[in-house]
């Protein structure tokens, strides 16, 4: 086992060596790295920055980008067109820059054979990339989300384009009120997100499923979904609601009036948490935004709240005689069990509100509401048991202490008789 542990061990530091000897052959080589780094401000910090970069660290240095010969020392010769320089792209050239080798499916097999080939393809569909070939310079490439010498991975955790560092990175032109003035475009986007349910969930609580702004928009193919697409992005994430609101009776309606499906009654960016408030009459409703008071929509939703309310209370009520019924000794394992499925039953009816069906809707709450009425009952018969059994045992005891008692006057008067003989 030692001479295993040895042999490995020569091995490891064999294989070190060699792969050290290489990369300083390697950056020896490099004469970009070299003469960049002696240079100053600008000029330097590709170098400095390209340590770090995934591209880099796969093998590829400045001149799998540039072109050029990196191992010439003169810098007319390693820079001449002749040996392929193409130096800095301007702005309309980045992608189809980058696109050389990400565009390339056999190349890309040899780094990541998961990693998509179609993003330039997509990118000329998205708005970003039709303007950039119109000539628009200020709209966001490759590099406006990616970064340029210092490329990290997707996957990591410092990159513009990791899942929790999107919004910034979208915010970085799209909060920019001068950049986004010449498009008419409002620059609110972020500050509403980070208010929202999806916000707080992905960048407070660190929840990696909640949507951001590529999830509802895309990346490369990034465009503002049209009010007929919102419900087809919200769906991805919530479908159950997307299936009940196309066959509920407010689908045609939104869609005649040219209503955003879901955002009307939950906004855009600003998707707040709901709440069993945003249904009825009252005032932080939605429903009363469209239905006036006295109308059929204005009594329904009334109706809608009211059996939710219902259903609420009877879960609550249950759950608190299944509370007492623990706090007194009651084994509630099994009505835990049947609790947690009323439970399920009000998670259920606010989903099933997108039907906008009342009669569906009540006879949902019916069942959660007499799934609830059994658990209350089973629960007090439970407490109605223990308080028998109390009594009982109080009964008996007390039964036994005047047993005891005429034991103890029995054995004194048997003693007193033994002292009088």
């Amino acid at each position: 086992m030692s001479m295993r542990v040895r042999i490995a061990g020569k091995v490891s530091w064999t294989a070190l060596v060699l792969v050290g000897i290489f990369v300083l052959q390697a950056e020896a080589d490099d004469t970009c790295l070299e003469c960049h780094l002696q240079l100053e401000d600008n000029l330097q910090a590709p170098a400095l920055q390209i340590k770090t970069d995934v591209h880099y660290q796969r093998g590829i240095s400045c001149a799998g980008c540039h072109g050029g010969d990196p191992s010439e020392v003169d810098p007319d010769s390693s820079m001449s067109p002749s040996k392929g320089f193409v130096g800095s792209p301007k702005p309309q050239q980045i992608p189809s820059f980058c696109a050389r080798c990400h565009s390339d499916v056999e190349y890309m097999k040899r780094y990541n054979p998961k990693l998509s080939t179609d993003q330039f393809a997509q990118y000329k569909t998205s708005v970003h990339g039709k303007r950039l070939l119109k000539g628009d310079t200020l709209v966001a490439s490759c590099v406006s989300c990616h970064g340029v010498h210092g490329m990290l991975a997707p996957t990591d955790t410092r990159s513009p384009v990791f899942k929790t560092n999107v919004p910034k990175t979208c915010g970085h032109c799209h909060a920019d009120a001068k950049r986004m003035g010449r498009y008419g475009i409002l620059t609110n986007q972020y500050e509403e997100y980070i208010q929202s349910a999806h916000g707080q969930l992905l960048l407070e609580q660190g929840e990696q499923s909640a949507a951001a702004c590529a999830d509802c928009h895309g990346s490369h193919g990034a465009t503002p979904p049209g009010l007929a697409d919102i419900s087809g992005a919200c769906g991805e994430c919530h479908p159950a609601n997307r299936d009940l609101f196309e066959k509920s009776p407010h689908f045609v309606p939104f869609k005649e009036a040219g209503l955003p499906q879901c955002a009307t009654c939950h906004d855009h960016h600003k998707v707040l948490r709901p709440t069993d408030e945003f249904l009825g009459v009252g005032d932080q409703a939605v429903c009363i935004t469209c239905h006036e008071p006295g109308s059929k929509g204005y009594e329904a939703a009334a109706a809608f709240k009211a059996s939710l309310d219902s259903l609420k209370a009877v879960v609550e009520e249950a759950r608190g005689t299944v509370k007492k019924a623990e706090v007194a000794g009651v084994k509630v394992d099994l009505a835990r069990f049947d609790l947690k499925a009323c439970e399920d039953a009000v998670v259920h009816s606010r989903s099933a509100v997108h039907s906008f069906f009342l009669k569906d809707f009540q006879a949902i709450t019916k069942v959660g509401m007499a799934q609830a009425g059994r658990v209350q009952e089973a629960a007090l018969v439970s407490l109605e048991d223990l308080e028998v059994r109390r009594k009982g045992l109080i009964f008996s005891a007390i039964l036994i202490l005047f047993l005891c008692v005429g034991l103890w006057i029995k054995i004194r008067k048997l003693d007193s008789r033994k002292e009088d003989r």
